[in-house]
């Protein structure tokens, strides 16, 4: 398969997605829409991987580029081909489908453990921890399955379509360098109020950590890649 990256912030790329792709023996392009780059023409490509990224999604007066991406979003789930959300691109594809994206009570920063629904069809385990760094959230789409919950977000992710779809939450393709480059450029977050935001020193206390993130992405790549199979 040939896989577009959409990418919304030059610091926030693809991390542990690109060497799981390759490892996997796909191919990929990045599309740096922030930076002013087209979208891809859906011809072009097996599937879409929307990745994470600061801006409101709502604001296209700021951020021109969002109107041409959600005709993409809305497109591709229309095409039958694989698509997968992360963050602000799980809220695209949620919005895309008809469920609300809205301002979340609380930040939800650092690890945190999610619980999984007992109608989810992800290959996960009942209860697993999962790097987080957002405030808003999104609804279940109608007629979508959902990932599971956290003490945070009552919606941490959603399948649709028999799994070609996915929007996750959660951050399970971060790595200790690509959460660096977060903190780095974006470290007023830790800042943020409330009773989910971690540390520093909390995010980094345990290395494997990320090294267990690696499996969950695993299995969740691997169901979605094969969904249309």
């Amino acid at each position: 398969m040939h896989i577009y990256f959409l990418q919304h912030a030059a610091y926030d790329g693809p991390a542990r997605l690109a060497d799981w792709l390759v490892g996997m023996g796909h191919s990929h392009n990045v599309s740096h829409l922030y930076a002013g780059e087209v979208p891809p023409r859906l011809e072009d490509c097996d599937g879409l991987i929307l990745l994470d990224g600061p801006q409101d999604f709502n604001n296209e007066e700021h951020h021109p580029w969002l109107k041409r991406e959600k005709k993409l979003v809305t497109r591709a789930l229309k095409s039958g081909k694989p698509v997968l959300g992360i963050g602000l691109g799980a809220q695209l594809i949620a919005a895309g489908l008809g469920a609300i994206v809205s301002r979340g009570t609380y930040a939800e920063v650092g690890w945190h453990s999610i619980t999984l629904a007992p109608e989810s069809p992800f290959d996960l385990p009942e209860q697993f921890e999962a790097f987080h760094w957002h405030r808003d959230i999104f609804g279940l789409p109608e007629d979508a399955l959902p990932l599971g919950a956290s003490s945070a977000s009552p919606v941490q992710g959603f399948t649709w379509d028999r799994g070609r779809v996915v929007g996750l939450q959660c951050r399970l393709e971060v790595t200790h360098a690509s959460t660096e480059a977060l903190l780095a450029h974006m470290p007023e977050t830790l800042g943020t109020p409330g009773p989910f935001v971690q540390s520093r020193e909390e995010i980094f206390a345990d290395a494997r950590r990320f090294d267990r993130l690696a499996a969950l992405l695993d299995r969740v790549l691997l169901r979605w890649v094969t969904s249309t199979a």
